[in-house]
């Protein structure tokens, strides 16, 4: 599932929030554009201003290729205008339910949640010769990374939550751009085969399903893409407590050989070190997801310290390898869109990302043995600390943007918005008196789990509550759901704003509200939050910090070191 943005622009286009950044540098001056001018750029003649600032390019670059190994590497050559018809995109969600992207804070500022995945993909000769396994080459590819990463709203923070591979749970329905359907799942799956039912799009409705946190754009890359960025690094620090070689009696292993302590690696050496899962910790998806974020702290480190790409032609080289090796969003179709969204991960110190793993549990379920699933409580408390915007490393955030103010509806002391109506990139229509708003209630009061009977009558209730409240159109439906909180909502951007007053009237937060192709009008969802009295039972308070189930890991650790597999030492 690629597509040329040449090719896909169109129908294929999504609407997405426009990211901050301008493509400036700190003095103000664009970065010179080959094949084309830029509004902003130097006067002609100034040579000696345009170099320097094509240096500072560079440095910038470094930086920000320190973050997203997985994905945003060719953002940083965003003056190449020619790498615009290379970029391969696909579908953002695949999913009924479209979460809006994410909201701004009281002060009018914006987070950013992407999804990073990595693609086990054996699609042509340097993906199998990397990836071995012959029997699975051509076959549906497996997202065997996935990490969340979110860009705090001041970007003072970012946090990065990977989910293991082996994790087990319910899919969603995706349907391809084509029409073909695939249905949600009867029983549990395990969470990398989500990019066989679609693409990266059904990856994003999985995560947006389970985590209810809104996903701006995904960056995919494969095997290759991983070797030319870890070639352009030059070499990565990393760290094993003892001598190491992932190779099993029987073959299998990623074929990983260093010696005890610090080694530093690129190339095919450092994809072996991503994929190692037989030889570090206890040979479990758990210890190489703790190598990935060592590997990608080590890395922001690195480039701190200095930059090492200066050579303009080998810069052109590697970026077309590796945004040959990468797919992202139609949201992100134009070069000097990710350019605009290196500018904004590179503002964060390596001292405040937070590299953690979504708490879990071992299944004991019947022929799940190995496999893991949420751990319901604390995997919920971390990706809730994720759409509250919260740093997971405890620290809190920065002080608002200079100039800053609160939005219309925010209480400033407080730095948290109050309930008001969400819009959406593609809403325009205004909301309608709620006189005139359909709603339509439904009884959801058992939760997702089922675990307690629903609660008789309760939709009527709620509906003869909204009447009171002027929604003179609301009304009980036979149909019942099954959610956890309580969620309104809505089949077309039309219905946008109403939705949002819905929400509002009932003290509901704008994340409730969710555009879905399972209602065909605005309908409200009463939750097992909601299962008496005139509003929903308010949630415990937020965690401050990730528990420690989280394994975090914080990018100035430079005392990191992977334990070793008994029997796997040389």
């Amino acid at each position: 599932m690629r597509h040329s943005s040449v090719r896909g622009e169109g129908a294929n286009a999504q609407a997405t929030g426009e990211i901050s950044g301008g493509g400036a540098d700190a003095s103000g001056t664009v970065p010179p554009q080959r094949g084309g001018s830029r509004a902003g750029r130097q006067a002609v003649g100034a040579v000696p201003a345009r170099r320097q600032g094509r240096r500072r390019v560079l440095r910038w670059t470094a930086s920000v290729l320190s973050l997203l190994i997985l994905g945003t590497a060719g953002a940083g050559y965003l003056y190449y205008r020619h790498l615009n018809g290379s970029i391969h995109t696909d579908q953002l969600n695949l999913g009924e339910t479209k979460l809006g992207g994410s909201k701004p804070n009281a002060f009018g500022q914006t987070p950013l949640n992407i999804l990073l995945i990595g693609s086990d993909a054996r699609d042509d000769e340097a993906n199998q010769s990397l990836g071995g396994a012959t029997d699975t080459f051509g076959g549906p590819p497996l997202a065997d990374v996935q990490m969340l990463l979110h860009l705090s709203a001041d970007r003072s923070n970012m946090s990065v939550v990977s989910m293991p591979r082996d994790t087990i749970l319910m899919m969603p329905k995706c349907t391809e751009p084509g029409g073909k359907v695939h249905p949600a799942s009867k029983g549990l799956v395990q969470t990398n085969e989500s990019l066989q039912r679609g693409g990266p799009g059904c990856t994003v409705a999985t995560w947006q399903e389970l985590t209810k946190i809104p996903i701006d754009h995904f960056m995919m890359i494969d095997f290759k893409g991983v070797v030319s960025m870890a070639d352009a690094i030059g070499g990565v620090p990393v760290c094993v407590e003892e001598n190491v070689h992932s190779r099993t009696r029987d073959g299998k292993g990623s074929g990983l050989k260093l010696p005890k302590g610090t080694s530093v690696i690129q190339g095919e050496q450092a994809l072996q070190w991503m994929r190692t899962r037989y030889g570090f910790e206890d040979g479990t998806d758990i210890g190489r997801t703790h190598a990935q974020h060592q590997y990608m702290t080590s890395m922001a480190r690195e480039f701190r310290k200095n930059a090492k790409l200066t050579n303009p032609v080998k810069l052109n080289s590697l970026a077309q390898a590796a945004i040959d090796a990468m797919v992202v969003d139609t949201g992100l179709n134009k070069i000097d869109k990710l350019y605009d969204l290196s500018m904004e991960l590179k503002k964060v110190p390596p001292g405040r990302i937070t590299m953690t793993t979504m708490p879990w549990v071992y299944s004991t379920k019947p022929g799940m043995d190995g496999r893991v699933e949420p751990m319901a409580d604390e995997a919920e408390a971390v990706f809730r600390m994720i759409r509250e915007d919260i740093a997971l490393d405890g620290k809190g955030s920065g002080t608002p943007a200079e100039g800053a103010s609160p939005s219309p509806g925010a209480s400033a002391s407080a730095g948290t918005p109050t309930p008001a109506a969400p819009t959406t990139a593609a809403s325009t229509a205004p909301a309608a008196a709620p006189a005139k708003i359909a709603v339509s209630v439904r009884n959801a009061t058992s939760g997702k789990a089922g675990a307690e009977a629903r609660v008789k009558n309760r939709a009527t209730e709620v509906a003869s509550l909204l009447t009171g409240k002027g929604f003179t159109k609301a009304a009980s439906d036979t149909q019942t759901g099954a959610e956890d909180t309580t969620v309104v909502r809505y089949a077309t951007d039309a219905q946008a704003a109403d939705a949002g007053v819905v929400a509002t009237a009932l003290g509901l937060p704008a994340s409730s509200v969710q555009k879905s192709e399972e209602v065909s009008g605005i309908t409200l969802f009463v939750g097992k939050d909601w299962r008496t009295g005139n509003a929903p039972t308010p949630p415990p308070p937020a965690p401050t910090v990730a528990p420690t189930s989280a394994h975090a890991l914080n990018g100035d650790n430079e005392g990191a070191c992977m334990a070793v597999q008994p029997g796997f030492t040389w």
